[in-house]
C-alpha cells in the first residue's frame, strides 16, 4: 500500500512531461495538473483513503500534499470534515481575476526586460503544443498548457514571489472557468500568446501590456454559471494512474 510512487509516465492523452521528486511532489502534482485540466470539479470531496488508494501512499502523504494545495487556495481543509477542492464564489471569482489583472501586468513588464531568448523559444514551443492539443481535441492538455504557459512567462518575469502568488492564482483561475464559464467553450489563447510573445520579444513593454489586458478580457468575458465537464469521481480522473501502478 506505500510503496514508493514512480515518476509520471507521459500519458499519449495529455503528453505530460516526466516528473520525479518525493511522493508529497508527486501526488501534488497529479493533483495540481487534474485541477489545471479541469477534470476535478471544483466541490469535489478528496477522500484521504481514496486518495491513498489510488496512489499507493500513506494517508500522511495525502495529507501533505493537500495541505499544499490548501495554502494556494484551491483546496478547501475544513476540519473534522475533510478536504474539498475549492468552489469559488462569484465574488471569490471577481477578486482572483482582479488580483490577477495586477500580477500579470506586473508580471509581463518584468519579462519585457528579463526574458532571454531561450526562455521565449520554450514558450512559443509551449504555444505550439497548445495549439496542437486543441487542434486534436484534447481540450484538458490545452487548458494546463496555457495555464503553465502563464507559469513560465512568470518564471521568465525573474521574480520569485509573483512566480509563487502566480501559481497560485493560475490554479485557481482553473476552478474559476470551471465552474463559471458559458457557451460552447471555445479557446483561442494560443494565438493571443503568440502575439504576446512577439511584443515581448520585440521589447516594447505598452504593446506587451495592452495585449495581456485584452487576453484578461477575454477569459473574463466567458465567464457565466454553467455546467462544467470535471468529474467528482477521483477514481475515474486518476484511472491512468492506478493503470500504471497495476503494470
Amino acid at each position: 500500500m506505500n510503496e514508493p510512487l514512480q515518476p509520471f509516465k507521459k500519458q499519449p492523452r495529455t503528453e505530460k512531461t516526466v516528473r520525479s521528486g518525493t511522493q508529497d511532489d508527486i501526488v501534488y502534482a497529479h493533483i495540481f495538473e487534474a485541477i489545471l485540466e479541469q477534470r476535478l470539479a471544483p466541490g469535489t470531496k478528496l477522500s484521504e483513503e481514496a486518495l491513498g488508494e489510488i496512489f499507493g501512499v500513506s494517508r500522511t502523504i495525502i495529507r501533505r500534499a493537500l495541505s499544499r494545495l490548501g495554502h494556494e487556495g484551491v483546496v478547501l481543509l475544513r476540519p473534522n470534515r475533510g478536504a474539498v477542492v475549492a468552489s469559488p464564489s462569484i465574488d471569490e471569482a471577481r477578486q482572483v481575476f482582479f488580483a490577477r489583472r495586477l500580477v500579470e501586468k506586473a508580471i509581463t513588464e518584468l519579462a519585457v526586460e528579463h526574458a532571454t531568448a531561450q526562455q521565449l523559444a520554450a514558450l512559443r514551443q509551449m504555444v505550439n503544443d497548445e495549439r496542437d492539443s486543441f487542434a486534436r481535441g484534447d481540450r484538458g492538455a490545452g487548458i494546463r498548457l496555457s495555464g503553465e504557459f502563464h507559469l513560465q512567462l512568470a518564471v521568465a518575469a525573474n521574480n520569485s514571489p509573483l512566480i509563487s502568488f502566480q501559481r497560485s492564482l493560475v490554479s485557481q483561475t482553473s476552478l474559476i472557468i470551471a465552474q463559471y464559464e458559458s457557451g460552447n467553450r471555445t479557446h483561442c489563447s494560443w494565438d493571443e500568446h503568440s502575439q504576446l510573445i512577439d511584443a515581448i520579444e520585440a521589447r516594447d513593454a505598452k504593446r506587451a501590456v495592452e495585449l495581456m489586458m485584452h487576453h484578461m478580457d477575454h477569459i473574463d468575458s466567458k465567464l457565466r454559471l454553467d455546467e462544467d465537464s470535471a468529474s467528482d469521481d477521483l477514481h475515474a480522473v486518476f484511472s491512468h494512474v492506478m493503470a500504471g501502478t497495476k503494470k
